[in-house]
């Protein structure tokens, strides 16, 4: 059960982390039903294209399944429902799957307890990093990822409209060529990393290593003390980056839908 996995990090550190992701996720398209928040993005991240299930509230469970897949077929949006360790009712995951709902793209949050400061010869030779407004950073990484133009637009639009402030960067070396571009989003004093991704022909040479613990530093110097970040549950490649900055596993999870989802 997903349940279980909570409990190996403090419990409140991956309850702040949930919130936060949940925060830093809102766009402008969502609405609550008996507890559920119901996002309606049109764009190419799930987390903003799906059920959150916060509390149980009073409605059986096929009446509000019915009344979410209402709103998503008005959106004309594949009905998700994304299945953490806090979903309400606890036994969600266990619901949806005997309605035979398959469950996929399984991610991970990780968290660092403390942001440290960087000694300054640990920051020698680091490319410095390029600041990028939202509409700049969404076409950018949005390129990279082969999205189309409606998701690009998508994605600046919610990172514009979102609640937390995001701030864009990329890192590039002397000649202008792209190694490694992120973002974070920060809420009080935890921020949250969000969409590091490394060209192909870069990637093995240690620049989104270099990358996310600039951000860290950024964010460090706005005032952030804590940090989280989601990542497949199968990118070991990543997994492995975000070990050696301090992060460690605090939950998985996953999501589950009547019908197949194609991104």
């Amino acid at each position: 059960m997903i349940q279980e996995q909570v409990g190996l990090v403090d419990e409140a550190l991956a309850r702040r982390a949930e919130e936060a992701g949940l925060n830093a996720s809102a766009p402008p398209q969502q609405r609550t039903v008996d507890g559920w928040l119901i996002r309606l993005s049109p764009g190419k991240a799930k987390r903003s294209r799906c059920i959150n299930a916060l509390a149980q509230g009073s409605l059986p469970l096929d009446e509000l399944l019915a009344r979410s897949e209402a709103a998503f077929k008005a959106a004309e949006l594949p009905l998700i429902v994304r299945v953490t360790p806090y979903s309400q009712p606890a036994n969600l995951d266990e619901l949806l799957a005997a309605k035979g709902w398959q469950a996929f793209d399984a991610a991970d949050v990780w968290v660092l307890n403390r942001i440290e400061a960087q000694a300054t010869e640990d920051s020698a030779g680091e490319h410095p990093l390029e600041r990028l407004e939202a509409e700049a950073y969404a076409a950018l990484v949005g390129t990279l990822r082969g999205s189309s133009e409606t998701a690009i637009a998508v994605h600046a639009e919610r990172m514009k409209k979102s609640p937390v402030v995001y701030r864009g960067f990329a890192l590039r070396d002397a000649q202008g060529a792209l190694l490694a571009c992120g973002q974070f989003a920060r809420e009080d004093a935890i921020v949250g990393l969000y969409d590091i991704f490394t060209p192909p022909e870069q990637r093995g040479r240690g620049h989104a290593f270099q990358l996310c613990r600039q951000l860290l530093q950024e964010a460090l110097a706005e005032g952030a003390k804590q940090a989280y970040l989601q990542v497949g549950s199968d990118n070991a490649v990543a997994q492995r980056v975000y070990a050696r900055l301090g992060f460690v596993f605090a939950y998985r999870y996953h999501y589950r839908s009547p019908e197949s989802v194609v991104d």
